[in-house]
């Protein structure tokens, strides 16, 4: 996302490649430009007495125009360590529900005090190794290029701590940065839609497959109809032919006649087998068709489930906003298999809901031998169907049974995934009844 200076307090931000992971092609739903509100007050409320050059420190927490706390404290620090901070400064109670612990921690980012400043160093402790990265670049343009590697990799939190506190940073990259964080779950509910139209697509062919169905079959009685009908004829016109004619001529005429009813009757059972062979060949098709919807529904009913916990993780700061993460305080969580680059966001998200990860790539470079192990520790162990190997789902299962413990097979290898498995795992749906295993 490049944005671009109207000049009214308007920004126009373009969709790029390289802002949403290397897509090549833009996602359905989302527009090529759309410009966004951007304050005309000054980013950074730096002192005027400093110089109009560069500066060569870092940018405070509180130097930050206001309007960008809310997004840095939502996506730097996880619940659990805010919390942590605003228990430790005596603001709130350690109950706090996480709405109001994250509209605390807003309303001390804007204040240039030992509260302030405590918020500034656990950010730049939960982030330090990310910051060194970025200490290396000394150019606006260099900070961009690790901002847009930081987004392909998905390493979001830590860089956009980095990018909205480096000298370097100018109006442009923080308001890009901003806009990229924003964007982030209207990209996922674009994709979903698409989803959403092949679903429907596959219910509007099932309906006209099921009316050509009954159509066929109205077809295929009647002609079962018309075709005993037509025996019956023959059998009383043979009948009355045989009372009627004299006895020479009986043998002859019964001949003739029984030639007739057999040559009739061959071309009935022929029509009547290649209207069977129709009908079942349409049941097939049918059966097929609603296996392929079935499969659909489950697809477009799990991204669903998956957008609703990436937007409820997004949405704004407000009175009736979606509630957060469950908490799964004391829970071990085993993840087998996955993908490097999206393990530190897994990490994250079962930080925030006050879980431990462990986590096992499968047999690719840990040992079987390990993973029996890690299993007898979790409460829980989930993989993700697309990006783990049969061997270790095998094992996962045969050691999930022995040791009694239950497993959930994800979607995919995605931080929307484990959201939607995570909020299964809340502490209400556990007591009620013993976690099931899922294919």
């Amino acid at each position: 996302m490049m944005p671009s200076a109207k000049g009214n307090g308007m920004s126009v931000i373009q969709w790029s490649p390289a802002a949403w992971g290397g897509q090549r092609a833009r996602p359905a739903g989302l527009p090529h430009a759309f410009t966004v509100a951007m304050p005309p007050a000054p980013l950074v409320n730096r002192p005027a007495a400093e110089p109009a050059s560069p500066p060569r420190t870092r940018t405070r927490l509180w130097e930050l125009a206001a309007w960008m706390h809310c997004s840095i404290v939502g996506t730097c620090l996880t619940t659990a360590e805010l919390r942590h901070v605003l228990v430790k400064l005596g603001l709130v109670q350690p109950d706090i529900s996480d709405h109001d612990a994250h509209k605390t921690g807003v309303t001390i980012a804007a204040r240039h005090d030992a509260a302030g400043k405590l918020l500034h160093k656990a950010l730049d402790a939960r982030h330090r190794l990310t910051l060194n990265s970025f200490a290396k670049a000394t150019t606006a343009a260099d900070v961009r290029a690790l901002w847009q590697s930081a987004m392909e990799s998905g390493e979001i939190p830590g860089a956009y701590w980095a990018v909205m506190t480096h000298p370097a940073s100018d109006r442009a990259l923080l308001g890009a940065a901003f806009g990229d964080v924003h964007m982030l779950s209207h990209l996922v509910g674009a994709a979903n839609r698409a989803d959403i139209r092949r679903l429907r697509a596959l219910e509007a062919d099932r309906a006209t497959l099921e009316d050509k169905l009954a159509r066929q079959q109205e077809q295929l009685r009647t002609a079962v109809v018309s075709r005993d009908a037509t025996i019956q004829d023959l059998r009383a016109t043979l009948a009355a032919r045989l009372a009627a004619e004299p006895a020479p001529a009986t043998d002859r005429t019964l001949r003739d006649m029984l030639a007739d009813l057999e040559a009739r009757l061959g071309r009935e059972t022929a029509r009547r087998q290649s209207a069977e062979q129709k009908l079942a060949a349409l049941r097939a098709e049918l059966q097929a068709e609603r296996a392929r919807h079935a499969a659909a529904a489950q697809q477009a009913a799990a991204a669903r489930a998956d957008l609703d916990a990436l937007e409820r993780q997004f949405a704004p700061d407000t009175p009736d906003a979606a509630q957060p993460l469950p908490r799964l305080d004391g829970r071990a969580i085993l993840y087998v298999g996955g993908r490097p680059q999206v393990l530190a966001n897994l990490r994250g998200l079962a930080a925030r809901a006050g879980a431990t990860l462990l986590e096992h790539d499968g047999g690719v470079e840990d040992s079987d031998v390990l993973l029996a192990g890690l299993i007898a520790r979790a409460d829980v162990v989930m993989f993700p169907v697309d990006c783990v190997s049969h061997r270790a789902v095998g094992v996962v299962k045969r050691g999930c049974a022995q040791a009694g413990r239950p497993y959930i097979a994800l979607r995919a290898a995605s931080a929307s995934a484990f959201l939607a498995a995570l909020a299964r795992l809340a502490p209400a749906d556990a007591a009620a009844a013993p976690l099931a295993a899922a294919d």
